[in-house]
């Protein structure tokens, strides 16, 4: 299911979309500087040099601007799980082929590597990228409106990448499954970093723990 763009208007020469990334990583620096409360179009406009007008080119308020970035950081994940899959499905490829030292051994351990890349994927970016703390998908700040759930989403764009890697179809009861797994993942990763500004080990381990069992029953 496809969303609206919180876009008033999309860049359509590279001057403009390189603009609009501008704007995107101020926003996102000054998240983590002065939280969303103290966010204003303005000072996202002065931290990217561009002209006021050019914000409200593309968006109405900061709540708009604070969506893009949400959207913007589901894309970049799901790239990143892509890119994994990708070299996961290469080495298994070469491993069948009995080329596997070229390849490495990422596709050696079925759906449970797979599961540790997603959740590694996401805990990278929680503790690295700009303004992710506070936007994340969506989660944090109530951005968009209530039929862009954000773990509908997440769970939805993970069924159509891992599916074709797990040969099994993208059919509902298989995007049930990944949303349970969303949900129950997103709430323990909340409690692992309220407990460490860098995420409690020992809880990140009990929810992979906890994943693995509940998954276990569907995918073996």
């Amino acid at each position: 299911m496809s969303h609206p763009t919180p876009l008033r208007r999309a860049p359509v020469q590279r001057r403009s979309a390189e603009r609009l990334t501008r704007i995107l990583d101020a926003c996102a620096d000054l998240l983590d500087e002065v939280g969303y409360d103290a966010l204003t179009t303005r000072a996202v406009a002065e931290r990217a040099g561009v002209p006021i007008g050019s914000v409200y080119r593309f968006f109405g308020n900061k709540r708009a601007m604070a969506d893009a970035l949400a959207q913007r950081n589901l894309d970049r994940y799901t790239e990143r799980v892509a890119e994994w899959l990708k070299k996961a499905e290469k080495a298994e490829k070469a491993k069948k082929e009995g080329t596997e030292g070229t390849e490495g051994k990422a596709g050696s351990g079925g759906w449970r590597a797979a599961m540790d890349a997603v959740l590694d994927e996401y805990l990278a970016m929680k503790r690295t990228a700009p303004g992710f703390s506070l936007v994340d998908f969506g989660n944090q700040i109530p951005v968009g409106a209530r039929y862009a759930e954000p773990n509908h989403r997440v769970a939805d764009r993970l069924t159509d990448l891992l599916s074709g890697y797990l040969r099994r179809p993208p059919d509902d009861d298989l995007r049930r499954t990944f949303l349970i797994a969303v949900e129950t993942a997103d709430t323990l990763v909340q409690l692992a970093f309220r407990v460490d500004a860098q995420g409690d080990e020992r809880i990140i381990e009990e929810m992979r723990r906890m994943l693995r069992a509940y998954l276990a029953r569907v995918l073996d």
